[in-house]
């Protein structure tokens, strides 16, 4: 089967080899049609610790890294504004 890749925002790399990735997808309301906009939040590992906060990222599904880390940096798609 094959690995799952995201495209996300750096929310947070306050943390060591690990930043906080913010997923944004769009899905339709079951009763009502709405389009909703959900954000889900992944941490991923950064070896390197390249990423910034505002950087656009792609992560790919990985084994389990740690208690929380199950993603790791694939490449930086586009520089933040920094």
């Amino acid at each position: 089967m094959p690995k799952k890749i995201y495209t996300g925002n750096v929310v947070s790399d306050k943390m060591n080899k690990t930043v906080v990735v913010a997923v944004t997808r769009t899905t339709q309301h079951p009763v009502y049609k709405k389009t909703i906009k959900k954000i889900t939040k992944f941490k991923a590992h950064d070896e390197e610790n390249k990423c910034k906060t505002g950087d656009r990222i792609s992560i790919i599904e990985s084994r389990p890294l740690s208690k929380d880390k199950r993603w790791k940096v694939l490449d930086i798609v586009k520089r933040g504004n920094e």
